[in-house]
């Protein structure tokens, strides 16, 4: 099994690189036609769909009374994101990730909802009221970006009902098989690492978070490669949001649960330095710079070092 276990797992990585490059396309054209920006295309459609990985992951935890898996793959998902997905897309991109939405540049709301968990979580339980609460902030913040969308209004040449419809079909159609090949990819990545006996809470941390984090990843490769670095940057930021709001929230209102409080103490710490540190970088100069890819990397290099040493695995 372990073979077979390998094989399918690039069998749909494959697939998830392939249905990631037709969605940064047909994204594009469909932002387009509707004259809005790439990066609210991104953040409000790409990021929401790109989630169902991990929350696939988590929810299947909840109900299976093993809601601290969930929560570690959120989480652990995260500080993926926001420095190895972050450093990656970086260091591929021509000069740097630009940063055109003035929401990013002025508006700490951002840093406030990675601290909400945190907060909410930090006796290490998470009952309904808070479940609630976390789902809510992550709404409320969806919202006041829609409100403000008008800012990211870009004016570009109206295409023909009939081929954006067709746009719109195909990008559907290609965020399906993406969604797939990222829940595969997952699947048989975590079987390939329960056949050489890895601890179920660092699978979660390390091997299912990264492996959530693909579709982010192989779709702002793609984006920052055909110069769309608007759709890259709302892809990952929309994605985190998302995950350390409403999907934990979502995780405390099927099954409200205690866990093991270095999680929030350590993890949930990472993430919002993570956080931090990429926002730091990004209104240094308005760009994510190819050194500052480095940076992050080292960074989440060193989080996963400081996870394995809380976790007594050394």
């Amino acid at each position: 099994m372990l073979v077979i276990n390998l094989i399918l797992f690039f069998v749909s990585l494959f697939v998830l690189i392939k249905s990631a490059e037709h969605a940064v396309n047909y994204s594009s054209k469909v932002a387009r036609a509707f004259h809005i920006s790439e990066f609210i295309v991104s953040f409000f459609i790409i990021s929401v769909i790109s989630v169902f990985p991990e929350a696939t992951v988590s929810i299947v935890s909840a109900i299976q009374g093993i809601p601290e898996f969930g929560l570690g793959t959120l989480l652990g998902s995260n500080v993926a994101d926001l420095s190895l997905v972050f450093g990656i897309v970086a260091l591929f991109s021509i000069k740097g990730i630009t940063v055109k939405s003035e929401i990013l540049k002025n508006n700490l709301l951002y840093l406030v909802l990675l601290l909400v968990p945190i907060v909410l979580g930090f006796d290490g339980h998470f009952s309904r009221l808070e479940g609630i609460l976390l789902v809510l902030s992550g709404i409320v913040f969806f919202v006041t970006l829609s409100f403000e969308s008008k800012m990211f209004k870009k004016h570009t040449k109206k295409i023909k009902n009939k081929k954006w419809l067709k746009n719109l079909g195909l990008l559907v159609l290609s965020l399906a098989f993406l969604i797939g090949g990222a829940y595969y990819t997952v699947k048989f990545g975590v079987d390939f690492a329960n056949d050489v006996k890895i601890p179920p809470f660092l699978i979660a941390l390390t091997i299912v978070a990264i492996g959530t984090c693909l579709p982010e990843l192989i779709f702002s490769l793609r984006a920052v490669k055909t110069k769309h670095e608007e759709l890259a940057l709302g892809d990952i930021l929309g994605t985190v949001i998302t995950d350390a709001t409403i999907l934990i929230g979502i995780l405390a209102l099927i099954n409200p649960f205690s866990f093991n409080p270095m999680i929030i103490y350590v993890t949930g710490t990472m993430m919002f330095l993570a956080g931090l540190l990429s926002i730091w970088f990004v209104k240094s100069g308005k760009v994510l710079t190819k050194k500052e890819g480095i940076y992050l990397l080292l960074f989440y290099i060193v989080s996963l070092i400081i996870e394995f040493l809380v976790n007594h695995v050394f």
